[in-house]
């Protein structure tokens, strides 16, 4: 079973279609040092995950400038898994996982293998993306899924994939990399920061799909 997460939700509305599309995770995007029309601020990030439904999984996704900034942002917001961008040391991402006692999911470039080697089993899971020279991700680029699904074969934590996914690419993705989760932003909007909710519920109707394609496709 492929799990899915749809990142940059920035309303309650959008947060609603997420659940009743029956993904498993809510990505909310807030205290980055990027410009894009998903972030919302910190109050705004913790209204949404306190409203999210029983079995929802809530995602802050920041890119704090110092481990301990991204303690207080946990503090804050207070949801079930913290997604972090940024250059943090195995040993920083023991002490995020420690001193806020939720999970971790630490990104990765799909060019940065021996980075995703590095930090391997120092967090709960590692998120390959396309990300920009800022080191944000929903660039909307796609990436190389045989090297991503080589490098998964290679880690002990969980992959999550993302970059560039579609409802119309996502089980072909998935049924090459064969991940833990697939992870979509800008794939299912219908203008920046507002979520298209038919594309929603078609992306996680074809991420099922990804058990059917990788039988076709190693056949």
């Amino acid at each position: 079973m492929v799990r899915v997460k749809i990142c940059g939700v920035t309303n309650g509305a959008d947060l609603r279609a997420v659940a009743d599309a029956g993904a498993d995770a809510a990505g909310v995007i807030s205290e980055v040092s990027v410009d894009t029309p998903r972030e919302v601020d910190l109050a705004q990030a913790a209204e949404l995950t306190s409203t999210a439904p029983p079995f929802l999984t809530t995602v802050l996704v920041t890119m704090p400038e110092t481990p301990e900034d991204a303690v207080d942002a946990v503090r804050t917001v207070t949801p079930d898994v913290v997604q972090l961008h940024g250059e943090f040391s195995p040993d920083e991402i023991g002490y995020i996982r420690a001193e806020t006692e939720t999970k971790v999911v630490t990104v990765v470039d799909y060019d940065e293998p021996e980075r995703a080697r590095e930090l391997d089993e120092a967090a709960d899971a590692l998120l390959v993306d396309s990300t920009g020279d800022d080191g944000g991700g929903g660039t909307g680029e796609t990436g190389d899924w045989k090297a991503a699904a080589e490098l998964r074969r290679d880690l002990v934590s969980p992959v999550v994939l993302a970059g560039g996914l579609t409802p119309e690419n996502v089980a072909e993705a998935a049924a090459t990399v064969e991940p833990f989760a697939v992870d979509v932003a800008s794939g299912v909007e219908r203008s920046p920061g507002a979520k298209d909710h038919a594309a929603v519920s078609r992306f996680v109707r074809n991420a099922g799909r990804a058990l059917g394609e990788a039988e076709e496709v190693y056949e």
